[in-house]
């Protein structure tokens, strides 16, 4: 019997969504610092955050430095509300038939308990950055998660974003890039070999 394909999905920008312009900006709302600057600086963040280097309390009082009177709790809320599932989300059951599916995502698994509760039914992992000291598109991430596959086996990775698949080839994996019209969905089954059923 062949081995299932391995499918490697990150998870914002492909199954829920990134951060939206309307947290940034619900944020900022009455303060004196604007919806670009705060983003610019946690942009200069983002990696000591996804790779836990900077922990999540850490990350709130940073917030509370730049931005009058947050209320952690409520923005807190407002985050993990604004990581809306994606059409692929309602994939997972039907795809992990077909091959194993492994969660890689740059992103701090405290926002995402909610949605990592309707993944974990049908993956054989997941990874999340802040948990195991690395992010993409460092290529050790894709060999931390690579150590759980045979040798030989077809790997497809997908990303919304395409520095994240360049490391991955020198690696032997199929990339394919996940666009905002959610059109790479089609594209999957037959990358992991998958054929409709068809009946006489």
């Amino acid at each position: 019997m062949t081995a299932k394909p391995q499918l490697v999905l990150d998870l914002a920008g492909v199954l829920v969504s990134n951060f939206s312009s309307t947290f940034w900006l619900q944020l900022s709302k009455g303060s004196e610092i604007s919806f670009q600057d705060i983003r610019v600086q946690f942009d200069a963040i983002r990696k000591d955050l996804w790779t836990g280097k900077i922990k999540e309390d850490d990350f709130w009082e940073w917030m509370s430095l730049r931005i009058n009177q947050i209320n952690k709790e409520r923005a807190r809320a407002l985050l993990i509300q604004s990581l809306e599932p994606l059409p692929g989300l309602n994939y997972l059951a039907e795809w992990s038939e077909m091959a194993d599916i492994h969660i890689l995502s740059n992103h701090c698994k405290e926002w995402l308990e909610s949605i990592l509760e309707r993944v974990e039914p049908y993956t054989k992992s997941i990874t999340i950055s802040n948990q195991v000291g690395l992010r993409k598109p460092d290529i050790q991430i894709y060999q931390h998660v690579g150590k759980q596959f045979e040798a030989g086996q077809t790997v497809v990775y997908i990303d919304d974003q395409e520095k994240n698949l360049k490391p991955v080839i020198e690696l032997g994996w199929k990339t394919l890039l996940a666009d905002k019209e959610h059109k790479w969905i089609e594209k999957v089954e037959p990358m992991i070999g998958m054929r409709r059923r068809t009946f006489d």
